[in-house]
């Protein structure tokens, strides 16, 4: 199985500002959604009850899901330590991603991952970025112009894996 990023991307397109009705809406919704657009470009679920293994999934609208499908640091800890299916790698420059990536923001710099967003396009080697909560589409990564911006601002870049190891 591939990662589309094209397809990623699409979904980040037509829902950075509508909620997918086959979804629940959080109240911090961005990694939800984040999660919805990594489905969307074929990542596969793991880890959904009965199994005990730790995942990333959702179980129909407004049922269960794990704490790695709606929550940025979860998110975060699972596609560094997933060793099969939906996985990612940390990178160090916001040069290296490409669309379908996946930004995390510590707003405070205190090691607590707080928002997450997804690459959707690169324009002269700079990543813009859609994202749910305060709905954004096409926003630089940087974040400066939002009002959750501050100077002690952390990003984490990962590259999300092209193959998923099933």
């Amino acid at each position: 199985m591939y990662y589309n990023r094209l397809a990623a991307v699409a979904y980040a397109q037509r829902w950075w500002d509508d909620y997918n009705p086959q979804f629940p809406v959080f109240q911090d919704d961005c990694t939800n959604f984040i999660s919805q657009c990594l489905l969307a470009g074929g990542a596969p679920m793991r880890g959904a009850p009965p199994n005990r293994e730790v995942g990333w999934w959702m179980m129909g609208l407004n049922e269960r899901w794990s704490y790695s499908w709606t929550v940025s640091h979860s998110l975060r800890w699972y596609l560094e330590t997933s060793k099969k299916g939906l996985a990612a790698s940390q990178t160090d420059s916001p040069f290296d991603l490409e669309i379908g990536d996946v930004i995390f923001y510590d707003f405070q710099g205190n090691g607590r991952i707080d928002h997450s967003t997804i690459v959707t396009s690169i324009v002269d080697g700079i990543p813009y970025v859609n994202a749910h909560t305060s709905n954004s589409a096409n926003r630089l990564y940087t974040y400066e112009t939002s009002t959750a911006y501050t100077p002690q601002m952390q990003y984490y870049f990962y590259k999300i894996n092209d193959v998923f190891k099933l």
